[in-house]
């Protein structure tokens, strides 16, 4: 047996330091493409509450053709507010799929954040109209700057944003960080806020719906993140069918994401459009929407991008793991 054998572990701060937009896209897309043409597995979904009002999930896959195996066990703790720390909480783990043995943990919270914001990047690269210059945006937290942060980087057209807040009261912090970038204010109304918007964004934590459908106008397209888990939703009732409807993958969607809702409502998955197996044809006055629960596969592509960066540089703490 093996009495050589390390483990690397790499924390918050070294992830944020080799974590690139741009690579992080390229890694995302990969991701896709590969789900697409069936050479990465995911695996089903674990999705709990806890007791103490939280939500456990655990989401893992595989690409056997490149040796890559893992998992992300994350969760939703909304008590950590109190304590002055992020409720989304997550962790990585890559396995060597040959001996089952763990090769590397990462501290999984802004590879959450940045993969799932290029994802909805490449969503709004392949199904918003591409003169698109207003966003709507719900939620003002850690995955809603993230999916500003891309959405602005990917479409310069976009240069309008209004916000719309649990709290309906501005949130300085989170408009101080965009100054610059677009013309930024707090929506005093969310349903007019999306009536005039291009796009729309909902990045909450998914407790009901967050406007009328009736302010759904032709041509929106819409980028949904927030319902990951049985019960969520932040659609209206009927805007699934009067929609063209993408998701990540077909059947995680149907079990937690917005698809939930109207699970025959016919569905193509993102990693199509960008493999070529289907095309969106994107009619102007198509509503169009993104469910996004996010795939196993996008942790495991960035993580093993970050691995790899990390062994190279030295960065980590490498520690004995003898067999």
């Amino acid at each position: 047996m093996r009495s050589d054998a390390r483990l690397l572990l790499v924390d918050k701060e070294q992830v944020s330091a080799l974590l690139p937009p741009n690579d992080v896209l390229d890694a995302v897309r990969e991701a896709f493409v590969l789900h697409s043409q069936g050479l990465g597995h995911v695996f089903p979904v674990v999705r709990e509450p806890l007791a103490n009002g939280g939500i456990f999930g655990i989401k893992s896959g595989a690409v056997q053709s490149e040796g890559l195996l893992g998992f992300k066990a994350a969760g939703f703790w909304p008590s950590n507010r109190r304590l002055g720390g992020e409720p989304h909480q997550a962790t990585i783990m890559l396995v060597d799929p040959a001996t089952g043995r763990p090769v590397c943990i990462i501290d999984g919270n802004a590879i959450t954040t940045m993969r799932t914001g290029a994802a909805g990047g490449i969503g709004l690269m392949e199904l918003a109209r591409a003169n698109s210059t207003q966003v709507c945006l719900f939620g003002t937290g850690v995955q809603a700057r993230g999916q500003l942060d891309y959405a602005l980087q990917l479409m310069p057209t976009l240069s309008r944003v209004r916000y719309v807040t649990v709290s309906d009261q501005r949130d300085l912090a989170f408009e101080a960080h965009f100054t610059g970038r677009c013309d930024i204010a707090h929506a005093s109304d969310r349903n007019s806020a999306v009536a005039e918007s291009d796009v729309v964004i909902t990045a909450t934590p998914g407790a009901g719906a967050l406007f009328d459908l009736a302010s759904v106008q032709p041509g929106t397209h819409l980028n949904c993140v927030g319902a990951d888990t049985k019960g969520k939703r932040e659609l209206p009732e009927g805007l699934l069918q009067r929609a063209r409807l993408f998701v990540d993958d077909r059947n995680q969607a149907c079990q937690i994401g917005e698809t939930q809702w109207a699970p025959d409502v016919p569905c193509t998955e993102m990693g199509d459009l960008l493999t070529g197996k289907s095309h969106a044809n994107r009619q102007q006055t198509d509503i169009t929407i993104f469910d996004m629960t996010g795939l196993a596969l996008q942790d495991l592509t960035v993580a093993r991008m970050l691995y790899e960066r990390a062994v190279a540089a030295g960065t980590g703490s490498s520690i004995p793991w003898p067999w």
